[in-house]
């Protein structure tokens, strides 16, 4: 470590993400917190990522909801559940401005989606209309990409999709309401098309609920040409959270 980074890291010592405390490093939790924090480990469905009772087993599981209502992606993946300590960073990240915590948020989802990615992988983020965008300044979903794109060498498109319908809020929404309201309301941008034809994406985005929106994007890559398309979230909302 140089001097300048000595003398920063004392008068600026590393603080926990969740509650501020020291900790030995930057873009840490501390032991409180991370006891807090549900990451998503064993067993997981393939497809939403929503944790599965027993040990990670060789081969392909599903959820029960998505064996009834397959998801139109390939795989999905999630690092923790939406609750707790997870749910805390989330709406500090979207609503609180806390762009740091998009950083080890990449960190955690790298470890998930290793084996989906390859150095030809596009990565792209669940776009946010520009009414939206314009009032939260970002989109935490597109730092998150920009992080993993760092993290992994795959490129990533910041832009590739469009939201140009605004819709109101999904929360409390039945699926059928949900795949209604956006119906129409993501596009791939006309300018990057050339970018996605024949390639595989990963979608990027904070929480999978239902899986709504990131079904609209897959339609949109799809259209467009992608070959493949795979999603990761941050954290995954569950029937008891």
């Amino acid at each position: 470590m140089g001097l300048l980074q000595t003398t920063l890291a004392a008068i600026y010592p590393p603080s926990c993400l969740g509650c501020g405390e020291m900790v030995d490093s930057d873009f840490g939790l501390c032991g409180s917190c991370w006891g807090q924090t549900e990451f998503i480990g064993g067993a997981s469905c393939d497809s939403c990522g929503t944790p599965l009772p027993g040990t990670a087993i060789e081969g392909v599981i599903h959820c029960d909801d998505c064996m009834r209502d397959p998801k139109p992606w390939a795989h999905g993946r999630a690092a923790l559940t939406y609750s707790g300590m997870g749910r805390k960073l989330i709406l500090q990240l979207k609503h609180g401005d806390r762009q740091e915590i998009a950083r080890p948020a990449a960190g955690w989802m790298r470890m998930a989606i290793q084996p989906l990615i390859t150095e030809k992988t596009l990565i792209a983020p669940v776009p946010l209309h520009w009414l939206r965008m314009a009032k939260r300044r970002f989109n935490q979903s597109a730092l998150i990409a920009k992080q993993l794109s760092d993290m992994t060498g795959c490129d990533w498109c910041a832009d590739l999709l469009q939201r140009p319908k605004r819709t109101l809020s999904l929360d409390g929404k039945t699926r059928q309401e949900r795949a209604e309201m956006l119906d129409g309301a993501i596009r791939i941008n006309a300018r990057r098309k050339h970018r996605i034809l024949g390639r595989s994406v990963l979608l990027v985005d904070d929480v999978m609920t239902t899986g709504a929106t990131l079904a609209a994007c897959t339609h949109a890559c799809a259209a467009a040409g992608a070959h493949q398309v795979c999603v990761s979230v941050l954290a995954r909302v569950t029937k008891d959270t």
